[in-house]
């Protein structure tokens, strides 16, 4: 969804677009080719080179200003310090405020996902995790570790109880109604994915994902009828014939101009294994066709509905060269060819990008990234336009 282009007017061009016109905006042309991506820059922008950074999303607001919430704070991919960070950047990315600590619990906070409602809120997700304990007692019994590292680890261990860990165990949401400034208390958000729920032309907003920490572990749709201030399920996604619907994980959706709903999946049953599933809703998410494969191999994807009516996925590409890569589809059903946003990274460490559209046709997408010879993984940002 782009915040900045109002509903209206999106699915006018999306219409537009479909019927083969061209209209005066300089990124909607007739297209003959798949388009080709020009990289205008690419730069760091975490800003603290001493922390790991990991699994950020970026969100256009509608004043213009761009937002980018990840899991700061962090010791390595694996910690019990994560924090959820939050910063700014009012000139389209060349230039970040400091980042802002915006909830910090006693357990590990992981991935984040922003976005804004049409009414100006801001909806911040995030899930917790105790991932970090098994690797905690190996370091303990094995005495591999310094002790300063031991004493770090035991004290944020310490901040709870046992009882009170698995207490906070969860998916979280917070929100803020003044911009970003103030921040409520978490509350639960039913399910998780990495970069949040999205709005509806309709105004409803909807959010794809996992339910964590339960043994039913459904994967599905939950949706808000005021304002993200509470979640209630609504439906449940089929599992393709022979798969464990547990394997399913890491979900993102997009509605098209025809109001389908499509959500892409990461998968990791046997079959078509990391690659990225698809499955589609045109009764506005009561219910689902079954995943299907769409050829795609990487993981996981993020989805932006384009000023022109089509869909752009963006996906981290953890084979060599590793990078991130996008695709195009003007259905939301056949993709294009691969098109590279970035290939020099170093390992597999790496992705989790997300994609926000300018409105002059500028695209920034943002991913984290640990580098060549680095203990901590950074922020990187590259903008970029398409040619034909």
């Amino acid at each position: 969804m782009e915040p900045s282009i109002e509903h209206s007017r999106r699915d006018f061009l999306g219409k537009m677009a479909s019927s083969g016109l061209v209209l005066g905006a300089p990124w909607i042309r007739a297209r003959t080719a798949e388009p080709l991506v020009k990289i205008l820059d690419l730069q760091k922008i975490s800003k603290s080179p001493e922390m790991y950074h990991g699994w950020p999303t970026l969100s256009l607001l509608q004043n213009g200003e761009m937002v980018l919430a990840w899991s700061g704070g962090r010791e390595g991919h694996v910690c019990p310090f994560g924090q959820v960070h939050y910063m700014k950047s009012r000139d389209g990315g060349e230039h970040w405020c400091w980042p802002r600590v915006i909830l910090d619990s006693g357990l590990d906070d992981r991935d984040a996902g922003v976005l804004e409602t049409r009414s100006g809120t801001l909806l911040v997700t995030t899930f917790s995790s105790l991932a970090y304990e098994p690797i905690f007692r190996r370091a303990l019994a094995s005495g591999d570790w310094d002790s300063k590292r031991i004493r770090r680890w035991t004290a944020a261990h310490n901040r709870l109880d046992s009882e009170a860990r698995e207490r906070e165990l969860g998916q979280w949401m917070i929100r803020s109604e003044d911009g970003g400034k103030s921040w409520s208390r978490q509350y639960d958000s039913i399910v998780n994915s990495p970069h949040g729920p999205i709005q509806l032309m309709s105004g409803r907003l909807v959010y794809a994902g996992k339910e964590l920490w339960t043994d039913r572990q459904r994967v599905g749709l939950c949706e808000s009828s005021d304002d993200g201030k509470s979640w209630r399920w609504l439906s449940e996604i089929p599992a393709r014939d022979g798969d464990d619907p547990r394997n399913y994980h890491e979900l993102h959706a997009v509605e098209m101009p025809d109001r389908r709903i499509v959500v892409h999946i990461r998968n990791h049953n046997p079959s078509h294994a990391q690659e990225t599933l698809q499955c589609e809703s045109s009764d506005g998410g009561r219910s689902w066709t079954k995943p299907r494969s769409i050829g795609v191999w990487g993981l996981p994807s993020h989805l932006l509905g384009l000023a022109d009516g089509r869909v752009l996925m963006t996906y981290g590409y953890r084979r060599p060269p590793f990078g991130n890569q996008i695709r195009i589809s003007e259905d939301g059903r056949k993709w294009s060819a691969p098109r590279t946003i970035s290939d020099d990274g170093a390992s597999v460490d790496l992705g989790y990008p997300s994609t926000i559209q300018l409105k002059d046709g500028t695209f920034v997408t943002v991913w984290y990234e640990l580098p060549r010879n680095a203990s901590n993984a950074v922020l990187r940002q590259a903008r970029w336009v398409l040619e034909s």
